[in-house]
């Protein structure tokens, strides 16, 4: 057995927000069964929007019931302000994972307010999960957005993401992730800013939520994995993106990044056979829509695992 890392499915999230055509319901419980089988134990299952706002996601509460009745399977559901949060304290999430935008323009085009705003409508959030009893408290985590870059406003100063980083952690986040939204990160700089915010989080996970716009993706999670990092984001088929940041793509492809992962000697826990599988299955549900990976296409080489051993 391997070091152990845990890939996060956001397809379910990050993916369909971006397709017009509503997945069915019953749809989407059996993407998430079919990943659970193949070993998948951790999803991003949807977000608390408002439904006039991401019709796709108007089933969200009925989506989550399902997932957590799967044994060991961690479930997220994104939030973006208090409303969000207290939709979400009335599902069985697990988690419910904040967005704050570092990027100013980033932030007004999401949500239309202020970084500032966000960072106080978190430390409410805060207070109000924290009112809950602990035995149905769900954690708290925070993904800082456009950490690395921002279509709209260009350069973020990495300073400014160690600050963030660092005042949520403060304020109450169990677990800080840092957001490539739009896929401007390459492996140096992911280096540079995990560095930097690693001793300012103290012992909290670090997640890595990458996105492959510029094919270096795959890249960026090796640079991650080698400054310590053993959670991430990853999308089924690539899928995904952000309606409110111009020119944001896919996320790194799960296929091929558990493919990397365990030939490496990792452990993800993930079949990958299994695993395409899948991706056969969701790309008959969702038809016309563009999937992408390397594995999908190429195969699995006879050699998989064998050099790791």
């Amino acid at each position: 057995m391997g070091e152990k890392v845990t890939l996060r499915e956001v397809g379910l999230r990050d993916g369909l927000q971006m397709i017009q055509h509503f997945m069915p319901t019953g749809r989407k419980k059996a993407w998430i069964d079919a990943e659970y089988a193949a070993g998948l134990r951790s999803v991003e299952a949807t977000s608390m929007v408002p439904p006039k706002l991401l019709p796709q996601l108007a089933d969200a509460e009925e989506v989550i019931a399902h997932a957590c009745t799967l044994p060991g399977l961690r479930v997220t559901a994104l939030i973006l302000n208090l409303k969000g949060a207290e939709r979400g304290l009335k599902t069985a999430a697990h988690k419910l994972n904040y967005v704050v935008s570092v990027s100013e323009a980033h932030s007004r085009s999401n949500v239309r307010r202020t970084t500032r705003e966000a960072i106080d409508d978190f430390k409410r959030i805060v207070a109000l999960v924290n009112a809950v009893d602990k035995a149905r408290r769900p954690a708290l985590g925070v993904g800082l957005a456009t950490a690395f870059g921002c279509t709209i406003q260009g350069k973020v100063d990495e300073t400014r993401v160690a600050e963030i980083a660092a005042e949520v952690a403060e304020a109450g986040a169990q677990e800080i992730a840092l957001a490539d939204t739009v896929g401007y990160g390459d492996p140096a700089q992911v280096k540079r800013l995990f560095r930097r915010v690693k001793p300012l989080v103290g012992s909290r996970p670090l997640f890595a939520h990458f996105h492959n716009t510029r094919g270096l993706g795959l890249a960026n999670v090796l640079a991650a994995l080698e400054e310590g990092v053993r959670n991430f984001d990853a999308s089924l088929g690539g899928l995904g993106g952000c309606p409110y940041a111009p020119g944001a793509t896919g996320n790194v492809t799960m296929e091929d990044c558990v493919f990397m992962l365990e030939q490496m000697g990792f452990d993800t826990g993930i079949d990958l056979a299994k695993l395409l599988a899948v991706r056969r299955a969701v790309e008959k549900d969702l038809p016309g829509v563009p999937f992408y990976g390397d594995v999908a296409r190429a195969g699995v080489p006879k050699t998989y695992r064998a050099l790791a051993a």
